[in-house]
């Protein structure tokens, strides 16, 4: 059954920031992320089981882009996660 009209993007800007955010951002989030989990548990057992829990991370985010209305609200929400995860990497 196909998708009804009214409910795809028009434009190929939108989706393409749709994709780079879900892409990029996504993968920027779940690096914070870890990187902030080295600060407060073994850096080894992190880096252990960052390969999965990293893919799982990275493809729910990357899922979630396309849940959220506008483009520009997931880059926002994805830039603030990143800078929240990080500060803690600056301040130390």
């Amino acid at each position: 059954m196909p998708a009804n009209k009214k409910y795809l993007t028009k434009s190929p800007w939108i989706r393409f920031s749709r994709i780079m955010a879900g892409v990029v951002g996504g993968y920027i989030v779940m690096l914070t992320f870890h990187m902030l989990l080295t600060r407060v548990l073994p850096r080894e057992n992190v880096v252990a089981t960052s390969f999965f829990t990293g893919y799982i991370l990275w493809a729910i985010l990357l899922l979630q882009a396309f849940l959220i209305e506008k483009a520009w609200k997931v880059w926002l929400l994805y830039a603030g996660i990143s800078i929240v995860f990080a500060l803690p990497q600056f301040i130390y």
